[in-house]
């Protein structure tokens, strides 16, 4: 029995410092951490319960945390959700320890190499696929945060998304007054995510507490008019 079936078990809310919240959804784990009291960034690992192996979504900061996390089992890529600084702190320190590959939209790919050090050795975008262990995640581009900004669904048990900054409960991420930028990222937030994906999706952002597509879906319009 998974933790959707037991309510409280799994909340999704973690705060800097705190404990990780887990929950089990078929044969993967995800343990949310979050991580940096200033950012409150969330770093998610996913396991497979088959092979052991881990892929680690978003290296924020707080690397030895990260490596404690991960324990002695093998850590086989570290998925960086899109470019911006506070996404990949601990990104260099985790792949050195670690010889995970290093993951990431193609279009934010090169600026993730020229602020943290770290060649990108797997560059992804729409309909690709990233391994934990014997499960897939699928790569979904949404542009707009950043250009190269990418979401991973795992579509078992009524579906579960990462989506970095591009998605949070109450509205995308921010465009910093880009008015095309917000566009596109309303456009493919709707026509990538809520169109093609069930309100029982359950989705974990780069920041604070989740949501589902359900809960947000009635919202939608109100986020385009208002903008950001």
């Amino acid at each position: 029995m998974n933790d959707q079936q037991q309510p409280g078990a799994y909340s999704g809310d973690v705060s800097p410092g705190g404990t990780p919240d887990v929950r089990t959804v078929g044969c993967i784990t995800i343990t949310k951490v979050a991580v940096d009291p200033e950012m409150s960034n969330n770093c998610y690992l996913v396991h497979c319960g088959e092979t052991d192996e881990l892929v680690l979504v978003d290296a924020a900061a707080e690397a030895p945390r990260l490596l404690e996390l991960v324990g002695d089992r093998s850590l086989t890529a570290v998925v960086t959700t899109h470019q911006h600084w506070d996404h990949h702190r601990a990104l260099a320190e985790v792949v050195a320890a670690t010889g995970a590959m290093v993951v990431a939209g193609e279009a934010d790919a090169d600026a993730i190499t020229q602020q943290t050090g770290v060649e990108v050795t797997r560059r992804v975008g729409d309909g690709d696929r990233v391994a934990v262990g014997t499960c897939d995640l699928q790569v979904i581009h949404v542009a707009g945060h950043t250009p190269g900004s990418i979401c991973l669904y795992w579509p078992e048990d009524g579906g579960h998304l990462f989506t970095g900054d591009s998605l949070f409960p109450g509205g995308v991420g921010n465009t910093f007054g880009d008015d095309d930028a917000f566009r596109r990222l309303v456009s493919d937030v709707e026509t990538k995510l809520f169109d093609p994906l069930p309100d029982s999706t359950w989705f974990y952002p780069g920041h604070g507490g989740d949501s589902t597509l359900g809960a947000e879906r009635p919202h939608l319009a109100e986020w385009r008019e208002r903008g950001w």
